[in-house]
């Protein structure tokens, strides 16, 4: 994964688009290669789409979720995750996160009841 990674930002992009990147990893190795996907992003300033099915994950990594209906193209909501990026150690303890989390997970309920109308 961390090749893969390097290999996308040689180019220097302003655009880069990861999905589901983590998904087959290990919690350890998926908590290691998030840290190292913010110190990139901290050194590149590129815009990142991140693609998740983990709530935890999405609210960790981004500044701004957005949860999408299983309709294609539909939008259920949106969470601002306040805090600095990179993420500071503890941050996952915080209030702020929990309460991120929560949000995002209304969302997503919302997001399948419509889907399921």
């Amino acid at each position: 994964m961390r090749v893969s990674l390097a290999r996308a930002l040689v180019t220097d992009p302003k655009l880069l688009l990861l999905d589901e990147p983590f998904a087959a990893l290990d919690e350890i190795t998926r908590r290691a290669l998030g840290e190292d996907v913010h110190v990139l992003w901290a050194a590149s300033r590129a815009a990142i789409v991140f693609v998740t099915h983990n709530v935890e994950e999405a609210c960790y990594m981004a500044g701004r979720v957005v949860v999408m209906t299983p309709g294609p193209g539909r939008f259920a909501g949106e969470t601002i995750v306040d805090g600095p990026l990179p993420r500071p150690p503890g941050f996952r303890t915080t209030a702020g996160f929990r309460k991120a989390c929560e949000h995002v997970s209304t969302d997503l309920a919302r997001g399948m009841e419509s889907a399921a109308a």
